[in-house]
């Protein structure tokens, strides 16, 4: 018995392919730039748009650089926002979308791996979020910083997505056609799954 979702197959499937890009190149920018990160993991959503392009519902090569740019842009936002505010940014109270103890965990993370961290970062949800802040935080010099960033930038969407991409190329085309949002809602939980985890624990040794 097949996993089906007509309605929403069917939205993808027909939606202008345009928005299908905006779309994905947005969520990346904001969880890079505008501290979204944990609402949707990167990562997640790489794998998912690979596989949208082997289901030839994008263009590869046009999604690939779009999340390339989107990912630089949005770290480069994340920077200006650590330079500019600094340490302003530990004094703010929390709220929907900010977290202190997100910050706090970043800076860890930086002074702990150093420049390395923009490009480490890229691979850790949440730390991904806020280490271009704290970079900016830290005065780091910004060519440095733009160096790290295109070399992590590049890493993280070129190969996340072509991961997605190729993975899914060991699926029948007729398979994947007919399971397609079957794998995309097994992408998305199994994507999801350690930041719950991480998550539950939190909650446990915050009430402990």
């Amino acid at each position: 018995m097949s996993f089906d979702l007509p309605a929403l197959k069917e939205f993808i499937k027909t939606s202008p392919e345009i928005f299908r890009y905006l779309l994905i190149w947005g969520i990346i920018f904001a969880e890079s730039g505008i501290m979204l990160g944990f609402f949707l993991p990167g990562d997640t959503l790489l794998i998912i748009a690979g596989v949208l392009a082997k289901a030839e519902l994008m263009d590869i090569r046009v999604l690939i650089f779009g999340c390339f740019v989107a990912a630089v842009l949005g770290d480069n936002i994340g920077y200006a926002t650590g330079h500019k505010f600094g340490r302003k940014l530990f004094t703010k109270e929390d709220s929907l979308l900010f977290h202190k103890k997100h910050l706090v965990k970043a800076q860890n993370f930086y002074e702990e791996h150093g420049k390395k961290t923009i490009v480490l970062a890229r691979f850790l949800p949440i730390v991904r979020t806020f280490a271009p802040i704290v970079a900016g935080i830290a005065s780091m010099r910004y060519r440095t910083f733009m160096s790290y960033n295109l070399i992590g930038g590049f890493i993280w969407t070129f190969g996340v997505t072509l991961g997605g991409y190729f993975i899914v190329g060991i699926i029948s085309e007729e398979l994947l056609d007919k399971y397609l949002i079957l794998i995309i809602l097994f992408i998305i939980v199994i994507s999801l799954l350690p930041s719950i985890i991480h998550l539950i624990k939190e909650s446990k040794s915050d009430n402990g």
